[in-house]
């Protein structure tokens, strides 16, 4: 069959195309930017679409033609610079349900969430509850997935946070500790998937998908510590109130379109607990978070990234107040700052040159907070030092010798930004 995957470059929906493509099927997959996934992935056809644009049902005509189903994985944690909760999770599904109707589509499988609980009323569930029960009264064949958090090989959001907290030296400071964590293996998600995309699964089914195993999150930190082959480390378990500022950081992070996992919605979510509800839909004899990771064994790949991930954001800020500082620090000093320029241009030249390198140092400051201009900015830093480190050399050598080494510190602040770079991408 032909099957039109939506957020096929995520986590959940790599998986999914990945087994769909190993059954047999013809799989398309959609994302706002596939051109890396297009590389790893080339067996299937890639459509680059942002479902906050595709709200009207003629948005979707062309990416159902030929299509037999329908797997959406796509979705987002909390409105941001780069996510439009409402308009990607909710609106832009109506309209797919609507275009369905007419396309002769034989089943969307919805990859959903636990939309009721402590949680239950912020944008990341109630806009999935309401296009799941738009979905339910479509009269669209349908299946509803209902993964608690899932675990991967790879890492992603909130297993992504789960190995950085593990691999924490000392000790591991942890909210919420003792609350309950269901999780779900993302090959059993993906063998799901394909069981509903292949009829294995009754039309209408609703299915909650947890290995049903009783663990708190502090038991799940300790189980990836072990499978990172880490000995162990004492957990302080700290107030909720305790992580109100870095929850306030990571929502202002997300206005810059950083998705933070550490957001006040995953805190919210994670104040109740994450549950996978019993039923008489519900999915027996999926694996542990245990039998999981024994199945695929940690390499030092993952010990690197585990330690990096909490690194990653207080790089990019380091980054950024560096440029910031080296930025307005002339302004408060301009003659000695001209000085430099002044040894081989003229006084009016010098002033414009300070004036010039000392605003393009503050955008370049401001633009690597910004998610979709840091690669950008970034890769202007390192030009802009280079060209910085070539025109001093040339001009005044003799700063290699001086003794506050305003050269010899360059070098570093050049290797923390190829650092930047190479751990930038998120997935």
């Amino acid at each position: 069959m032909n099957v039109l995957i939506l957020g096929a470059t995520g986590f959940i929906g790599s998986a999914i195309a990945r087994k769909l493509v190993d059954d047999g099927h013809q799989v398309t997959g959609l994302g706002r930017d596939p051109s890396r996934a297009a590389v790893k992935m080339p067996v299937f056809r890639w459509i680059r679409a942002d479902l906050a644009g595709m709200t009207a049902s003629g948005n979707w005509r062309d990416a159902l033609e030929g299509q037999d189903v329908v797997v959406n994985c796509a979705g987002a944690l909390q409105d941001g610079l780069s996510d439009d909760l409402v308009a990607t999770q909710e609106n832009a599904m109506l309209a797919l349900y609507e275009a369905a109707r007419d396309s002769g589509l034989r089943l969307v499988v919805q990859v959903s969430a636990e939309t009721e609980g402590a949680a239950s009323d912020l944008a990341f569930l109630a806009t999935k509850r309401r296009a799941d029960a738009a979905l339910a009264s479509s009269g669209l064949p349908f299946v509803i997935l209902r993964p608690a958090l899932v675990i991967g090989r790879n890492a992603h959001g909130g297993s992504a946070l789960l190995r950085a907290l593990a691999a924490l030296p000392f000790a591991i400071p942890l909210v919420h500790a003792e609350n309950s964590v269901a999780t779900v293996a993302l090959d059993d998600v993906a063998n799901t998937a394909s069981d509903a995309v292949n009829g294995d699964l009754p039309a209408g089914s609703d299915l909650a998908l947890g290995s049903g195993e009783g663990l708190t999150l502090k038991d799940l930190v300790v189980i990836h510590r072990r499978w990172l082959g880490l000995p162990p480390a004492p957990v302080i378990v700290l107030p909720p109130v305790l992580a109100r500022p870095v929850t306030w950081l990571a929502d202002a992070a997300g206005m810059l379109g950083w998705r933070s996992p550490l957001r006040s919605t995953a805190m919210t979510t994670m104040s109740g607990g994450i549950a996978s509800r019993p039923s008489s839909d519900f999915k027996p004899g999926l694996s542990s978070a245990a039998e999981m990771l024994a199945a695929a064994p940690s390499g030092i790949q993952d010990l690197w990234f585990a330690r990096l991930y909490l690194l990653k954001p207080l790089i990019i800020v380091a980054l950024s107040l560096f440029w910031l500082i080296s930025g307005l620090v002339p302004f408060f000093a301009f003659g000695a700052a001209s000085i430099h320029f002044a040894a081989f241009l003229p006084a009016p030249l010098a002033s414009a040159a300070t004036i010039a390198t000392s605003f393009a140092d503050i955008a370049l400051g401001l633009a690597v907070l910004v998610r979709p201009s840091a690669k950008r900015a970034l890769l202007g830093m390192l030009l802009l030092t280079l060209a910085y480190l070539l025109a001093a050399t040339l001009a005044e050598p003799a700063l290699w010798l001086d003794p506050l080494g305003p050269l010899v510190k360059v070098p570093p602040s050049i290797l923390l930004t190829l650092a930047a770079l190479a751990i930038l991408d998120e997935r």
